[in-house]
């Protein structure tokens, strides 16, 4: 085998012992920020038809700002989910630490969509011709609980979940790639 081979297998093994926890927080993030984009624009644009993304304007405007931000959505979706595929070829994924990571990008999205672009941007509201006040609350603290659960996730106990029922996942990985299962 030779020398380069020999450095991309050890640098393999060190990979797939420990995981990309980095990586995976990230790819729970974009696909989050997605999900929560996704569900934003079919149920509360397209479906019950409250809002725009922008409202401020034309409805034609309206529409295309609408696009763009369902196009942003979808691109967050596929580019999280291109990350979770490399990391599963490299046997890499850190379960947890992506579904922490999706609590966190869905809930920051909340926040800063019923926060920035509500109250400080008007871009839209979330409903009009109603008392704003429950729909604000709701929306925010919704986005609150999911930023408090991934975080809590994230940085809370250390045991390894696993999002597959009956499959066991190691405990803890060992600094030469040896895990120590349940």
């Amino acid at each position: 085998m030779s020398n380069a081979s020999s450095q991309v297998s050890s640098t393999h093994a060190a990979v797939t012992s420990r995981g990309l926890p980095g990586r995976s927080v990230l790819a729970g993030l974009l696909i989050g920020v997605g999900v929560a984009g996704f569900i934003d624009e079919t149920v509360f644009h397209q479906l019950l038809h409250w809002h725009h993304s922008y409202d401020k304007s034309t409805p034609t405007a309206g529409l295309v700002s609408d696009g763009f931000f369902h196009a942003g959505s979808w691109i967050a979706l596929v580019v999280g989910w291109f990350l979770i595929a490399d990391m599963h070829r490299r046997r890499a994924t850190v379960p947890r630490r992506v579904l922490a990571g999706g609590l966190l990008g869905w809930g920051a999205f909340q926040v800063y969509d019923g926060l920035f672009q509500h109250k400080v941007l008007d871009l839209h509201e979330i409903r009009y011709g109603v008392n704003l006040a429950p729909y604000d609350l709701i929306w925010n603290i919704s986005g609150a609980i999911g930023i408090l659960a991934g975080i809590a996730l994230l940085f809370g106990s250390a045991r390894p979940i696993s999002l597959r029922p009956g499959v066991d996942v190691p405990e803890t990985a060992g600094q030469h790639g040896q895990t120590a299962s349940r």
